[in-house]
């Protein structure tokens, strides 16, 4: 998936980025400026959604592994 479809994935499971910024208690003009939720904000951003870091940052963070 591309950066811009996970950032999109990612607000609307937030509830757009106004209440996304909200909740990360920083500037709307802030997460409207983010190309991909950044390095920093995995964390919170993943709590916040219920995404795994790896559905948000495929880039930064590996797949879980699935046990057969």
């Amino acid at each position: 998936m591309e950066p811009q479809a996970q950032l999109k994935t990612v607000l609307e499971r937030a509830g757009g980025p106004a209440e996304l910024a909200r909740k990360l208690s920083i500037s709307t003009a802030a997460v409207s400026q983010w190309a991909q939720v950044p390095a920093k904000r995995v964390g919170a951003v993943s709590e916040i959604t219920g995404l795994s870091p790896h559905e948000i940052r495929p880039d930064l963070f590996r797949a879980p592994e699935t046990r057969q």
